[in-house]
Formats: structure tokens, C-alpha cells, sequence
């Protein structure tokens, strides 16, 4: 038996709201150093924005975001896993779906964590690291988280 996403993930991320303003979402990923944050609707995983989020669907666009809310720029097209999937199962989606984060859900799609590369990389042996990082950062095929 191989090790559990919920042996690795981050524990009760920080996370915002659709309405959150896109300016206070980049602040707390600022503060925070990190990439992205789940979005909740009530209990519900709503969506996940990132940093290139912003980005790509905002500042590229020409778009205000002081007044502009998350949802607007957001990706809602999630893949997700369960904390108590296989972690190599876990980072072969990853891998496929060429996504450095994955929202860990329960069974009623509540979040329950965040599978990231940085957790990974902190449990992983350094080849395997290398090999995992090499295989998400392909020439993206679909949304990237």
C-alpha cells in the first residue's frame, strides 16, 4: 500500500470567495507565496484562481482588476482527488492533466486540502521530483491550475 494524498497535502488552505476582489486575491498570494487559491461557495469548491489567472484573463485583457471578483477570471473545470486516493495515482493526473495543484474534495465536493508540487517535492525522492516536474511542464493541452 503506497502513501495517501491526505499524507501529503496541505491541510485547510486559504481560500476566497467568488465575489473576493481580484486585487485581494493576488495580495494574499503575494503574502501567502502561493499560486493559487480555492474558491468556496458556501461549503462548495467552486473554482481555483491562480496567479497566471490573473494574468492571462485579466491584466492581458486590459481589464480592471481593483473592482473585478475572482469569479470572473477564475477556472471552474476542476480536476480534483480525494485525500484517501494514491498518491502516484494522484500525480499521474497531474501529469496528464498538466496541473501543478489539485483541490483535495470530499465525497460532497468540499475541500478538504491542496495536493501541490511544492508538497510533493518536500516528500519525494530528488528523481522522482525531477521526472514529476519534467511531465507537468509539457506543452500545456488543456486548463492549467
Amino acid at each position: 500500500m503506497g502513501t495517501k494524498v491526505h499524507e501529503v497535502m496541505t491541510d485547510r488552505p486559504r481560500c476566497v470567495t467568488p465575489e473576493t476582489p481580484v486585487t485581494e486575491a493576488a495580495q494574499l498570494m503575494e503574502s501567502d507565496d502561493i499560486g493559487s487559491l480555492p474558491i468556496l461557495d458556501g461549503e462548495q469548491l467552486a473554482g481555483m484562481v491562480t496567479d497566471r489567472d490573473i494574468v492571462i484573463r485579466a491584466i492581458a485583457r486590459g481589464k480592471d482588476p481593483r473592482g473585478m471578483p475572482v469569479r470572473e477570471v477564475a477556472s471552474r473545470e476542476l480536476v480534483t482527488v480525494r485525500a484517501e486516493d494514491e498518491l502516484s495515482d494522484a500525480l499521474n493526473l497531474m501529469a496528464s492533466q498538466q496541473v501543478r495543484r489539485l483541490p483535495v474534495v470530499d465525497d460532497d465536493n468540499r475541500l478538504v486540502g491542496i495536493l501541490a508540487q511544492a508538497d510533493v517535492a518536500a516528500v519525494a525522492k530528488e528523481k522522482d521530483v525531477g521526472e514529476m516536474v519534467e511531465e507537468i511542464s509539457k506543452t500545456p493541452t488543456g486548463p492549467r491550475l
